[in-house]
C-alpha cells in the first residue's frame, strides 16, 4: 500500500477512537501503534502529526500523544453581510475585476472523492513522480552553504543558466527569471504586456487557467482558432488587425487541450506576423518534459528562434516532476525583462532559495535523466490503452488527434449530447471528467471532453475509468423514460 494511503488510513482510525480517551489521556505510544497496526514508524509519525494539525491531539517530544483538551466555545456568529455592499461598491468601473472566477483552475486542482477514477487531473500520479530523487535532492540542497539565506531576486545563476541551455539558440542566464511555477510566470507576463482593458489573442480552445489569468487582469481574451497543426497564421494576422492586440498567448509544443504542435510551416509565420503587428508572443512550453516515447526530435522553442525579442517564454519542470515542485522560468530579451522582473520582485519576492537548490541538485543527478526516459515510455503506454479502449468501448466520441506529448486526450461528443448532463453522469458513474467549455473565450463550435491519462495509477484504472464513461454516456444518450 502506498504511505500517503496508509497515514490517511491510521489517521482515520485514530480520531474514531479519540473518544475512548479522556482530554488529556495518553494515546498508546508509538511502538505500540506500530505493532498494532502493522506500519512504519514513519506513517505513525506522520498519522500523529495529521491529528496534531487538526487539533484533537498534542504530542510531546518524549513524553507521547494526548488527546487534546476541547476548545473554548466561540461567541456569538457575527454579521459579515455589510460585506456584500464593500465589496461590490463601484464594481462597475473597475478597470481590473476585484471577484475572480477561479472555476477553470480549480477543476484540475482539486482532488476528486475517493473511489472516484481522476481523469480530469491535470498532474501525475504519485508513482510517476520522481518522489525519491526529489527528496534526495531536497536533502541535499539544505545542506549546502548558504542554502537558507537570500537568493538573487533574478533566482539562483546556475539554474538560470540551465534553463537558458534547455531553451536553446541564443538565450543566456542574463535573459532568465526563475518564477514559482508557470501560472505565477503568466500572470507576471500578462501583467507586464498588456494593460486592463486590452485585447490579447488567445488560441481557441485553450488553458482555462490563462483564460482566469486574464479576465483577472482586466483583459479581454479574444480566440484565434487552433487546427492539427496549431494555431492558424492568416486568423492570427486578421484579429491582430481587428483588435489592435499586442500580445498572443500560444502553446506550440503539445497544446492544452488538443496536443497540437505548431507545425514547422507555421513558425516563422507566427513570430513574422506578431513582428510586424509590433506585439509580443508569450510562448507557454510548459509539458516539453512529457514527451512521448514515439514522439521524435521535438522543435526547438520559438524563443530560440526569436533574435528580436518578440517571445516572452515560459518553461517548466513542475509538470515532470510534482505540483509541489514550483520552479519555473520566464525569459525574455530586450526591455521588457526588466519589467517582468519588477514586477515578480513586487508581487513574490522571490522563489524560496532552498526550492531553487533542490532543483538544481536534482536536474543535475543522473536521477534526473533516467527519470524522463522512464515517463516518456510510461506515458506512451497510458495514452495507448486509453486510445485503444475508448475506440472499443466508446466509438462515438471522436479523437481527432492523437498528441505525442502531454498527459491528455481531447475528445468531441457527438452532435446533441450535452457537456454538463455527460460531466454530471460520469461523476456519478464514478469517473471525473474535464468539460470542454471552459477551454473557450468565446461560444464553443461544439461539446468536448478532455481526458487525463496521467493522474491515475495505471492500466487497469484506465479501463476502469473507460468503462465508467461508457456507462455515463449510455445514460445520457438514452431516449427519456414516457410517462
Amino acid at each position: 500500500m502506498h504511505e500517503r494511503s496508509s497515514v490517511g488510513e491510521l489517521a482515520n482510525q485514530l480520531r474514531r477512537e479519540l473518544d475512548r480517551y479522556s482530554p488529556g489521556g495518553k494515546l498508546p505510544s508509538s511502538r505500540a501503534l506500530v505493532e498494532r497496526f502493522r506500519v512504519s514508524p514513519v506513517t505513525v509519525s506522520r498519522a500523529l502529526a495529521q491529528l496534531a494539525a487538526e487539533g484533537l491531539v498534542v504530542t510531546r517530544p518524549g513524553a507521547g500523544a494526548f488527546r487534546a483538551r476541547p476548545r473554548p466555545s466561540g461567541g456569538p456568529a457575527g454579521d459579515t453581510s455589510w460585506q456584500e455592499v464593500a465589496l461590490s461598491a463601484d464594481g462597475a468601473a473597475d478597470l481590473v475585476p476585484r471577484s475572480v472566477d477561479a472555476s477553470g483552475v480549480l477543476a484540475s486542482l482539486t482532488a476528486p472523492s475517493p473511489g472516484v477514477v481522476e481523469f480530469n487531473g491535470g498532474y501525475l500520479h504519485p508513482s510517476l513522480q520522481p518522489e525519491r530523487a526529489m527528496a534526495a535532492a531536497l536533502s541535499r540542497a539544505g545542506r549546502r552553504p548558504g542554502a537558507w539565506g537570500r537568493p538573487p531576486m533574478e533566482g539562483l545563476f546556475e539554474l538560470r543558466e540551465w534553463f537558458a541551455r534547455s531553451i536553446g539558440g541564443a538565450v543566456t542566464a542574463a535573459e532568465v527569471l526563475v518564477t514559482a511555477g508557470g501560472q505565477s510566470a503568466l500572470t507576471t507576463a500578462l501583467r507586464a504586456l498588456a494593460p486592463p482593458g486590452a485585447p490579447v489573442l488567445v488560441e481557441s480552445p485553450t488553458y482555462p487557467g490563462m483564460l482566469a489569468i486574464a479576465r483577472a487582469a482586466g483583459l479581454r481574451p479574444v480566440p484565434v482558432p487552433v487546427d492539427a497543426d496549431g494555431v492558424r497564421p492568416a486568423l492570427l494576422a486578421d484579429a491582430f488587425r481587428a483588435t489592435g492586440a499586442r500580445v498572443f498567448v500560444c502553446q506550440p509544443l503539445f497544446q492544452n487541450p488538443t496536443g497540437a504542435v505548431l507545425a514547422p510551416g507555421r513558425r516563422g509565420e507566427v513570430l513574422r506576423i506578431a513582428r510586424e503587428a509590433g506585439a509580443f508572443v508569450v510562448e507557454d512550453d510548459f509539458v516539453r518534459r512529457l514527451v512521448h516515447e514515439d514522439a521524435g526530435p521535438l522543435p526547438r522553442p520559438l524563443a530560440a528562434d526569436d533574435p528580436d525579442g518578440v517571445v516572452v517564454h515560459v518553461g517548466s519542470l513542475t509538470k515532470a516532476t510534482s505540483p509541489s515542485f514550483r520552479v519555473s522560468a520566464l525569459a525574455a530579451r530586450g526591455p521588457v525583462l526588466e519589467r517582468l522582473r519588477a514586477i515578480q520582485v513586487v508581487d513574490t519576492f522571490f522563489v524560496p532559495r532552498p526550492l531553487q537548490e533542490a532543483a538544481l541538485e536534482l536536474v543535475g543527478s543522473p536521477a534526473w535523466p533516467r527519470h524522463l526516459r522512464a515517463l516518456s515510455a510510461e506515458l506512451k503506454a497510458r495514452r495507448d490503452m486509453m486510445t485503444s479502449a475508448l475506440r472499443l468501448h466508446l466509438p462515438d466520441l471522436s479523437l481527432p488527434h492523437i498528441p505525442s506529448g502531454g498527459y491528455h486526450l481531447w475528445l468531441r461528443l457527438p452532435d446533441g449530447m450535452s457537456e454538463p448532463a455527460l460531466t454530471a453522469a460520469a461523476l456519478r458513474a464514478g469517473v471525473a471528467v474535464t468539460p470542454g467549455r471552459p477551454y473557450f473565450s468565446a461560444e464553443p463550435p461544439a461539446a468536448h471532453i478532455r481526458l487525463s491519462f496521467a493522474a491515475v495509477a495505471g492500466g487497469e484504472e484506465i479501463a476502469e475509468g473507460v468503462r465508467r464513461l461508457r456507462t455515463a454516456c449510455a445514460e445520457v444518450a438514452a431516449p427519456p423514460a414516457t410517462r
